[in-house]
């Protein structure tokens, strides 16, 4: 079984984890082995302690990266939701994954600020709105997107179904499911 690593960026609330659960979802319903490495359950237990310095963004990214890579060269079907602001560290990441020969797709779900500041999932722009936090990608710190992502997801102009079927489509024509 082919595995491969499938990395989501995009801001907070752009809906990274949301398509890749419904992915995911399709995917086991096919009869694939799938992971979904979510940024916040990885800070949560495999970089408790990080916080959001770039030096410390860029850590978790490379852990994720390692994981991914990993899973997916057994074989798994590994989707990333993750926001990894930085285009080094994804860069990163993804020649790690030509060094091993694992598959590696890059999205972008580009969806605008302003969007995702309505949406607003974890009430991250409110808090920054208010005074509370500081340091939010996209917002008070910089998010560098993608310049050639494999494809580009404008999950406020389609519905979840067919973002995630958008990614299936490319999967397929990558021959990796």
């Amino acid at each position: 079984m082919t595995g491969a690593t499938v990395w989501l960026t995009g801001l907070p609330s752009a809906g990274k984890t949301t398509i890749a659960r419904a992915l995911a979802e399709r995917l086991r319903a096919e009869g694939h082995r799938v992971e979904v490495l979510d940024g916040d359950e990885i800070r949560t237990f495999l970089s408790a302690g990080l916080g959001f310095s770039r030096e410390d963004r860029d850590t978790n990214v490379q852990r994720i990266g390692f994981v991914a890579e990993l899973l997916a060269r057994n074989g798994v079907l590994t989707l990333v939701p993750v926001i990894a602001p930085y285009a080094d560290s994804r860069a990163a990441v993804r020649d790690r994954h030509r060094a091993e020969g694992t598959p590696y797709l890059e999205v972008h779900v580009a969806t605008p600020v302003e969007v995702c500041s309505v949406r607003d999932v974890k009430g991250l722009y409110a808090k920054q709105a208010a005074g509370e936090i500081s340091g939010l990608t996209g917002v008070d710190d910089p998010y560098e997107a993608p310049g050639a992502p494999d494809l580009r997801i404008e999950s406020h102009r389609q519905t979840v179904p067919e973002s995630a079927s958008a990614l299936h489509a490319l999967l397929t024509e990558r021959g990796l499911i």
